[in-house]
């Protein structure tokens, strides 16, 4: 990607957060931006293009972001890398609770069929992940899913509040269900024996 386009989605996605979907709009954005309506045209297929590509890039980023948090607390048990997912809850854009964002994506989903999809797989997507945490520890694939439903559905609660619960108090909440989490057994990536 260009260094223009890389500025384009990047607006999109803080305007997205700030404004909603009826926000991203290409004259106000190209105004952020500093940037012709020609740069834009150089980079996107139209509006369309445009909000097909700002989908794809929240999709990515969304998804790589826990799955990079994941790897990085890999080698550890379940109780481990859940601890450190919930010490990268923070204020602000980089962490992995970003409420403002997750709110705008939502309410854009429920009037509309493509966002919806693209919200549909960052939610399977994280749940896998956070699945693929518990599946050494527990017996079933259900049970895994479950598993990681119960965080995850406690996240995305706590962002579509009014207001929303802000990062220290979610990763408070968040603390109190990990000694749910079983504190010995294999490693994350590695699978259970059985007797």
């Amino acid at each position: 990607m260009s260094e223009a386009r890389d500025r384009w989605l990047d607006e999109g996605i803080r305007v997205l957060a700030e404004q909603g979907a009826a926000g991203v709009r290409i004259d106000p954005i190209a105004a952020r931006l500093g940037l012709s309506k020609g740069s834009f045209h150089h980079h996107f297929q139209g509006a369309e293009g445009y909000k097909r590509d700002l989908l794809g890039y929240y999709e990515r980023l969304s998804i790589d972001a826990l799955d990079r948090a994941i790897a990085e607390a890999e080698r550890g048990d379940a109780r481990t890398v859940l601890g450190r997912l919930t010490e990268l809850i923070e204020p602000g854009a980089a962490g992995l609770y970003r409420p403002e964002l997750e709110v705008a994506v939502r309410a854009w989903a429920s009037s509309d069929a493509q966002v919806q999809a693209v919200q549909a797989r960052i939610d399977a997507a994280r749940i896998d992940a956070l699945a693929r945490v518990w599946r050494p520890y527990v017996g079933t694939e259900d049970a895994a899913r479950q598993a990681a439903l119960l965080p995850y559905l406690l996240a995305v609660g706590a962002s579509v509040m009014a207001p929303p619960v802000g990062a220290d108090e979610l990763r408070a909440l968040l603390g109190l269900i990990l000694p749910l989490v079983p504190d010995a057994g294999p490693a994350v990536g590695e699978e259970r024996s059985e007797p």
